[in-house]
This record gives C-alpha cells, sequence and structure tokens, in this order.
C-alpha cells in the first residue's frame, strides 16, 4: 500500500498538512478534519451549479479587467472541469458542516485555483498565480453563492430531470383511463362497498392528481429563478462591482436554458429560503398524491385469488423466501418508500428555513441536500413506476363485473323510485340470503322488469343522473 505523502499549505489560522496530490488547499482541509459527521458529500449537480457559477464569474471579471486573459482563461477551464465533473473526488466536505456553506464554496475555490495553477505550470498549494479568494471567489461571498447553487442545481433538476418524468407517468395513467374506460367496476367508500364506477374514472382522476402536482411544482419553479448572487455577505453587495451579478447571471441563463434573474431583494434571499420550502412543499404534494395512487393500486390487485384481484400487476420477482410462487407489488412498494422520504425531507427543509437569523440562512447545506434527495429520488422513482409498473398494468374484466353484481349498493338507484327505507330492506334481505339485489327484486317484482333492469344497469349507474328513468316516468 503506498504511503500517502501531504505538502504544508498555510491559510489565516496557520499551516496545514493537504494531501500532496489533492486540488483543494488548507480550508478544505480543515473542515474535512472539523466536520468527521456522515460521509454525506454534496450531489454531482450541486457540484455542477458552482462549476458553472465561477466559470461564468471568471468570464465576467475578464470582461470588467479584474483578471487577466491568462489567469480568466486558466480558472476557466479549471471551473468547467468541475461542470463536467472531472474534478468531483477532490470536493470531499461533509454536508453537516457549516451551515452557510462556506466550506464547500471554498472548496469550490481551491480546487479551481489549483487546478488553473497546474495548467499553469505553478505548484498546487502555493495560490499563485491564481489565488482561491483574490481571483476565482472575486466578486462572490459563500453567503451570495451557495444559496445561488442550491437554487440553480434544484432548478436544472427540477426542468431536465423530474418534470418530463412526471408528464411520462401523468400520460400513461391517462392513457390507462381511457384503456379501461368501458369496464365497471364497484365503487368504494370507507373501504366498503359503494356504487359502480368505470375503472377509466378512476385513473381519470389518479391522472389529474398528478397534472395538479406538476403544477404546484411548475409554480414553485418560478422562485428558484431569482438568484442570490450579487448580495455578497450580508445582502449589500459589498466588495461586488455593480452589474458584475447581473452579467453572470446571464452567463449562467444561457448555460442553462432557464429564466435566471438576479434576486429582486437580496436580504429575502440570503436571509431567507422560502423558495425552497415552498419547492419541497410542492414536492411532499406530489409524494402524498403518489401515496395515495400506489396504494389504491396495491388494493385493487390485492389476491391474485383471495384479494380484491381487479388489477394484475406486472410480475417482477419472486415475493417470497417462503411461500413459493408469491409474488409482490414491490415497484409499488419502492414508490410508497420514496414517498416517505419525500415527506420526511420536506420536515427537514421547513424546520430549515426558520434558522434565517438576521442576514444569513445557517441550514444551508442540509438543505440543499434534502431538496436535491426528494427531486432525484422522485424522478428515479416515479420513472421506474412508470416503466416497470404502470405500463404492463392489465385489468380482470370479469372479477369487475363479478363484484359489482354482487354488490349492495345496486339499491342505491333504486331509492328514488321506492324510498330509501324499501330499497335498505332489499339490500338487508339480499345481504342475509346471500343472493344478488338483481335476484331479491326480481323475486318480490318491486318494480316492472322491464324498468328494474334497465334501472340496475351497471355501466348506467356511472353516468350523472337517474339510471333508466325518463321524466314523464
Amino acid at each position: 500500500m503506498q504511503e500517502q505523502t501531504y505538502r504544508i499549505e498555510t491559510d489565516s489560522m496557520g499551516e496545514v498538512q493537504v494531501p500532496a496530490s489533492a486540488y483543494y488547499g488548507a480550508q478544505t482541509q480543515r473542515a474535512v478534519q472539523n466536520f468527521p459527521i456522515s460521509g454525506l458529500r454534496f450531489p454531482r449537480e450541486f457540484i455542477r451549479a458552482l462549476g458553472l457559477i465561477k466559470r461564468a464569474a471568471a468570464r465576467v471579471n475578464l470582461e470588467l479587467g479584474f483578471l487577466s486573459k491568462e489567469l480568466a482563461e486558466a480558472i476557466i477551464q479549471a471551473a468547467g472541469e468541475v461542470v463536467e465533473g472531472k474534478l468531483d473526488d477532490h470536493f470531499p466536505v461533509d454536508i453537516f458542516q457549516t451551515g452557510s456553506g462556506t466550506s464547500t464554496n471554498m472548496n469550490a475555490n481551491e480546487v479551481i485555483s489549483n487546478r488553473a495553477i497546474e495548467l499553469l505550470g505553478g505548484e498546487l498549494g502555493s495560490k499563485s498565480p491564481v489565488h482561491p479568494n483574490d481571483h476565482v471567489n472575486r466578486g462572490q461571498s459563500s453567503n451570495d453563492v451557495i444559496p445561488t447553487a442550491i437554487h440553480l442545481a434544484a432548478a436544472e433538476c427540477i426542468n431536465a430531470g423530474l418534470l418530463p418524468v412526471l408528464m411520462a407517468c401523468e400520460s400513461e395513467l391517462a392513457a390507462k383511463s381511457e384503456q379501461f374506460d368501458h369496464i365497471v367496476k364497484i365503487g368504494r367508500t370507507h373501504l366498503q362497498d359503494a356504487t359502480p364506477v368505470r375503472l377509466g374514472q378512476e385513473f381519470s382522476g389518479y391522472a389529474r392528481q398528478l397534472q395538479f402536482a406538476r403544477e404546484r411544482i411548475e409554480q414553485a419553479l418560478g422562485g428558484l429563478m431569482e438568484l442570490a448572487l450579487g448580495g455578497t455577505a450580508t445582502g449589500t453587495g459589498l466588495n461586488a462591482e455593480p452589474g458584475f451579478a447581473s452579467r453572470v447571471i446571464r452567463l449562467l441563463a444561457e448555460e442553462t436554458g432557464l429564466p435566471v434573474a438576479e434576486a429582486a431583494n437580496h436580504f429575502a434571499a440570503q436571509g431567507g429560503q422560502d423558495a425552497q420550502v415552498a419547492t419541497s412543499s410542492s414536492l411532499r404534494g406530489l409524494a402524498v398524491a403518489l401515496t395515495k395512487i400506489g396504494n389504491d393500486l396495491r388494493w385493487l390487485a390485492s389476491g391474485p385469488r383471495c384479494g380484491l384481484g381487479e388489477l394484475r400487476l406486472p410480475a417482477v420477482q419472486p415475493g417470497s423466501s417462503i411461500m413459493p410462487g408469491k409474488v409482490n407489488p414491490v415497484i409499488i412498494e419502492s414508490l410508497l418508500q420514496v414517498a416517505v422520504q419525500v415527506m420526511a425531507n420536506d420536515l427537514a427543509l421547513a424546520l430549515g428555513g426558520q434558522a434565517g437569523n438576521m442576514e444569513l440562512n445557517v441550514m444551508l447545506p442540509v438543505m440543499a441536500k434534502n431538496l436535491l434527495q426528494s427531486i432525484e429520488l422522485l424522478k428515479t422513482g416515479i420513472g421506474n413506476f412508470t416503466n416497470k409498473c404502470l405500463k404492463g398494468l392489465a385489468a380482470d374484466e370479469q372479477r369487475c363485473e363479478e363484484l359489482v353484481e354482487r354488490s349492495l349498493a345496486l339499491c342505491t338507484p333504486l331509492a328514488p323510485e321506492i324510498g330509501y327505507d324499501r330499497a335498505a330492506n332489499l339490500a338487508h334481505l339480499a345481504y342475509e340470503s346471500g343472493r344478488t339485489v338483481r335476484e331479491v327484486a326480481l323475486e318480490l317484482s318491486i318494480l316492472p322488469e322491464e324498468k328494474l333492469l334497465r334501472i340496475l344497469n351497471a355501466e348506467q349507474m356511472t353516468r350523472p343522473g337517474f339510471p333508466g328513468r325518463t321524466k314523464h316516468e
């Protein structure tokens, strides 16, 4: 095993040993030592966003004359490697660190600085000719860079990742609604038999739920488009050239295709994190909708012989280590666990959002971690659910028809004709005798047979109004 070698770097607190091959420097190394908490790191999407910000900042600082062409080009190339993920191994700082994310901002500054130094033929750790603070971080503060990176990463992940997958799931549910529209089944309220519905109607409800959830996410996405960059330390913009942030943000808009803009009020953008909280809340709403849909499908597919059995889920793997032939709704169970985690993450966002003490929120890293994890989990969980469950979902039409015919709720459309009490008595007689409502009603001749059969048409019961009745009747 090769022995680790070190170089000595200095910061404002003195000397620090840094691994010789690391692009990060003294401040990152102190953070590694100070926060041996979880082993959790910022995700790729966040590191990419940091790289985008640093690259755009270098371009603007070159235009403004604050960086020479040589230094700017080296910083731009190094930051580009961060964007591309080539330097991810050099971002070792734990999520549970300084609440502003300063350690990770300096991690980015040091990595880009040292890689730029290397490109220019210099010595790692020398801070010359590229300094992490003076050059890479010029016009910026951790306090505006980190919330900007969170917004940028979350917006990109939602726009390019989650929304397309969500729309595909919504479309599949809408397609199932049409496919199943002719199938009449028993409705259920309080988990008890209720009046018939069409299976397509149930699925239209699921599709509509996801449409509403998507629209709420799209609305929340608008809040992420305001970026904190330009506020520097406390929102006043100290040490940032007027126009610096707006020019950087224009480059970020071009790079990402997102309509991002500088925050209208930097004190709100840095002291509060309401856009993150609102976005997480919309993701929680989606998780709740998915839970309802997933649980419905599990119930409707329960069995296959001793449950409801109205749906048939695709069999994807054996379901038991002891019961041969058993198949479980594992894809849905996976989705439900995703939903639970997203709801738990939302609580962390809500609590973190309250930590905006005066001019700075000090829960930024944990908020970023939970928000980005929720987006990623929903994207992958919904995609898996759509492809491995919804697309292969089938209905058992015979079972649906059988349960409708056996239901006591068929008495419901008789109530306007014979009165609620007589209809209830009919249901009671059918239940006690083990026969169907239709059989008992025919035996008792409660209505002319033709009219009775017209009223007891289950498909018509799924339409508005009074099935089988005409106005003159």
